[in-house]
């Protein structure tokens, strides 16, 4: 969308927005990660179980909330760069295909889970009611909804560059 006032132009890119979005996403769980990491204990038992969050295993601690809450931190990197422009070449298609993995990956689990949660398929475990009712209200959703926000971040860093090319184009052939 372009917007004049009186000869300046202000452009408005609806493709950046998805990027700093996904950013603010994974940044947010990543804080979540940290939180627990450092002692916190709001939400981790319906998170991760009861026993988990009591016992707070070194593993767990180190990987699972410290190594999560970096792995999130490089993701809200990854969409930070899909929202960035003038990125060609293979650069382009490593960031764009980041982005549709982060997408997949967190779409997968939170949709796989959701079902095997709903079905009542007992490959998932022993979890408490509350356990199951967070995950099915508030995690899952959670994880859904940064899948989307990464997916279309990857898309609109395509269509971004392409509408660019073809409208610098359009200009170029209406200024001769």
């Amino acid at each position: 969308m372009r917007l004049q006032n009186g000869g300046c132009e202000l452009r408005f890119s609806a493709s950046r927005w998805w990027g700093y979005l996904a950013a603010g996403w994974a940044t947010a769980f990543a804080g979540l990660h940290f939180f627990w990491a450092l002692g916190g204990e709001v939400g981790l038992d319906v998170s991760s179980g009861e026993r988990l969050a009591s016992e707070r295993p070194a593993w767990f601690v180190a990987g699972g909330l410290w190594g999560v809450g970096l792995a999130c931190l490089v993701g809200a990197a990854v969409a930070l760069g899909l929202r960035r422009r003038g990125v060609r070449g293979r650069r382009w298609r490593a960031l764009r295909w980041l982005g549709v993995g982060i997408a997949a990956l967190l779409l997968t689990r939170g949709l796989l889970v959701e079902v095997l949660l709903i079905a009542g398929v007992s490959a998932v475990g022993e979890i408490s009611a509350a356990q199951k009712f967070w995950t099915l209200a508030l995690w899952n959703p959670w994880f859904i909804l940064g899948g989307v926000l990464f997916g279309l971040a990857a898309h609109g860093f395509g269509q971004d560059l392409t509408a660019r090319a073809a409208e610098e184009a359009r200009s170029g052939s209406l200024t001769r």
